[in-house]
């Protein structure tokens, strides 16, 4: 008795409602669909209008509790490289440069004796100088005033709008990140509702402008579930390129996970609507599950669904590099 107890528990396991099964007549089958179709599935964008998710501690992803529930408030992480002043304190240059998050304050200094700082119309080479915050400020061309720009990494649930505000009263990024500032910050791009994982929030205007920007051709990956294990054909077929109703897509890069047989790492450059999903659906299979694990460089990591962090001094570095906004490369740092 206790045997075939234990035995039927270890048949269950594993096969949560979080998961599509692809059944034992077409497992190690590439390329092939299910057998049979049963009413009761829904496609990915049939979710929209399923009643939102409630992920509660200690939820696993196949054990999604739904409906009324406790939520847990994201944690408020302290700005590492925020930046406070007076406006008539007086302020060393480098400081302030590196406030503005140009460079560190060491290569500040470099700036300032190679002639590519310009105060007020006129060109500082003296070291220790100091300013007011409002005096005009131009590094290598470019002015630069330390707003205290504040960056947020949001791991994005579902059923959750990418923009500020929605006239229908869903729930927006800006609602999850509601505790992280008190500054206005906007996402940088969009994910659609029920794609999950990394977006970009800032108040950082030009940053997120030239990330945005197709000419930068800014790196994005996704881990892509679908109803059938795609066979080899089919993940050529994405890397060659495909044809979409407003043009051909290829992916920049595919890749098929190391442990789940259905899902692949697809990475592209370019942004259209929906393109991951048509893609998929262009070469005969269905996205059941979509998360965008790297944006510009940056990876979601294990943050939790619905968790953010404030981007490190680093990170934003490398974003203004990659977004060629007076990167290290360009000043020769």
């Amino acid at each position: 008795m206790n045997n075939s107890k234990r035995n039927k528990n270890s048949d269950s396991k594993g096969k949560g409602p979080g998961r599509k099964k692809i059944s034992d007549k077409n497992k190690g089958k590439r390329g092939s669909k299910p057998a049979k179709r049963t009413s009761a599935k829904k496609s990915y964008e049939d979710k929209d209008d399923e009643e939102p998710e409630v992920r509660r501690r200690g939820d696993s992803k196949a054990g999604v509790r739904k409906g009324k529930g406790r939520k847990h408030e994201p944690v408020v992480v302290k700005q590492q490289h925020e930046f406070r002043y007076e406006q008539d304190e007086p302020i060393r240059l480098n400081k302030y440069i590196a406030a503005a998050g140009v460079c560190s304050r060491r290569e500040a200094d470099k700036l300032i004796e190679e002639g590519k700082v310009i105060v007020n119309g006129k060109v500082t080479t003296e070291m220790g100088v100091k300013i007011k915050p409002s005096d005009k400020v131009l590094v290598d061309g470019h002015e630069i005033q330390p707003e205290e720009f504040v960056y947020i990494l949001l791991n994005k649930p579902k059923n959750t709008i990418s923009t500020t505000d929605d006239e229908k009263d869903r729930n927006t990024v800006i609602d999850v990140i509601e505790n992280a500032t008190g500054k206005r910050v906007y996402p940088v791009g969009r994910l659609d509702r029920n794609t999950t994982g990394l977006i970009l929030l800032t108040n950082d205007g030009e940053l997120a402008h030239r990330l945005m920007h197709p000419s930068f051709e800014i790196r994005k990956v996704y881990q892509v579930e679908t109803d059938v294990i795609l066979s080899d054909e089919q993940l050529s077929a994405l890397r060659t390129g495909v044809e979409l109703e407003d043009g051909p897509a290829r992916a920049y890069k595919v890749d098929r996970h190391p442990v789940l047989a259905n899902v692949i790492r697809l990475s592209i450059i370019e942004g259209r609507n929906h393109q991951v999903k048509r893609m998929i659906d262009a070469v005969n299979a269905e996205v059941i599950n979509l998360k965008r694990i790297i944006y510009a460089g940056l990876e979601i990591g294990d943050l939790r669904l619905g968790k953010y962090r404030n981007l490190t001094r680093k990170e934003v570095f490398e974003l203004r590099q990659v977004a060629k906004i007076l990167d290290k490369k360009s000043l020769k740092l």
